[in-house]
């Protein structure tokens, strides 16, 4: 009997790696962008991998699509205008979407590729594409968000892959003072913020500048993340004006507004935050 195939990723920061348990590969190409791959496997579903790194599963993607929105748009009042940076795989737009408030959603993914992989690979979070709300751009987010007409959104989600090669640019207090200057106030932006346990001093580093780009109230929610490395992952909030404590619990929404991790009960606990992530972040 062969050994079963596996998909290793090692994560040099943390000295630790996931792997998965492989049925067979699907597809792989090196776009002008980034390496694509898509693997089925024996118990995560479909697999995408970009440049060696996991980006998502059929089986956990959940988890982080609805953490980096659905508590955004629960504590903005009423969010009409939406744009997401990358969110290629179309997850995060399908979340959006859920909410009726919204009247525009925007997602800007630099690499088509990405998308039309989901689209064939993951189609149960491409099924609001065509919605008549959304608008798919296929360009260079930072250059978007920098001519973007001044207060003229209610929320920016960043939702990218890690600091380095396309994303790079998306982790600095340049680019936050181009979603800043962006929003209207009251405006939120939300974006992944990778690590708590591996990455502490980037979320330092992160909250820093966002403040430093005109943003007054930020804050970190952690969530688990089983495919990423060490298991548990963060968003990051900051509100031009007002605050992130308040938020609405599910008022008049679509019959057809479900989700599997999020609810009320899920964004109060993830607001407060473990001892050592307060004394990091500074927050009493």
């Amino acid at each position: 009997m062969s050994q079963p195939s596996w998909f290793t990723e090692a994560h040099q920061a943390s000295g630790s790696s996931i792997g998965y348990r492989l049925e067979k590969p699907l597809h792989a190409e090196k776009t002008p962008f980034q390496t694509i791959e898509i693997y089925q496997t024996t118990d995560w579903g479909n697999l995408m991998v970009i440049d060696g790194c996991v980006m998502l599963t059929s089986r956990d993607n959940f988890l982080y699509h609805e953490m980096m929105t659905h508590p955004a748009l629960f504590t903005h009042a009423r969010a009409k205008r939406v744009v997401i940076i990358g969110g290629g795989d179309c997850g995060t737009l399908r979340e959006v979407l859920k909410h009726e408030e919204v009247e525009h959603a925007v997602q800007v993914e630099i690499d088509e590729r990405v998308t039309r992989l989901a689209e064939q690979y993951f189609p149960e979070l491409c099924e609001s594409n065509n919605d008549p709300r959304a608008e798919l751009l296929f360009i260079d987010g930072i250059k978007y968000m920098a001519e973007a007409e001044p207060e003229s959104l209610d929320l920016i989600i960043v939702d990218s892959t890690d600091p380095v090669g396309p994303a790079e640019g998306l982790f600095n207090a340049a680019f936050y003072a181009s979603c800043h200057k962006a929003l209207r106030h009251g405006g939120i932006l939300v974006q992944q913020s990778e690590s708590p346990i591996a990455h502490l001093e980037l979320i330092k580093s992160m909250r820093a500048a966002m403040r430093t780009a005109g943003f007054n109230a930020v804050k970190t929610l952690p969530f688990p993340q089983p495919c990423y490395p060490t298991g548990w992952w963060s968003c990051t909030m900051a509100r031009k004006g007002g605050d992130l404590a308040g938020f609405r619990e599910r008022g008049a929404l679509s019959k057809n507004f479900t989700t599997r991790y999020y609810n009320a009960d899920v964004h109060k606990g993830a607001l407060a935050l473990p001892e050592f992530m307060r004394e990091a972040l500074g927050e009493q």
